[in-house]
């Protein structure tokens, strides 16, 4: 198996004035297919499956949440650089929506 982490789900609760990420974890075989980690079977990309988050990580900001990620939990469960990065993008970009008051969609 090559990498374990994935972040399927950023999202605002304005309610509680917080940026949500929900942890999905999941494997990549040999052919680079997303798997089950409890099955190993591929996860289908045409067909909607129901998975259940491993954690919620939460902050007012995407610093609480990057701290969390990188600097609180060992192992980290961000495990590549490219996954990291982006994550560093979208959580600037979902802060910057719940401070403006402006729509946020993941890329």
């Amino acid at each position: 198996m090559r990498f374990r982490d994935l972040f399927s789900k950023l999202y605002l609760d304005r309610g509680a004035g917080l940026i949500c990420a929900k942890h999905f974890t999941n494997e990549v075989n040999e052919q680079g297919l997303a798997v089950d980690p409890k099955t190993g079977k591929p996860i289908p990309a045409t067909v909607k499956v129901e998975r259940q988050p491993t954690v919620l990580f939460t902050g007012r900001t995407a610093k609480e949440i990057c701290i969390q990620l990188f600097e609180s939990i060992k192992p980290s469960p961000v495990s590549r650089l490219d996954h990291a990065a982006y994550l560093g993008r979208e959580f600037m970009r979902a802060e910057l929506a719940l401070v403006t008051g402006q729509d946020y969609v993941q890329d």
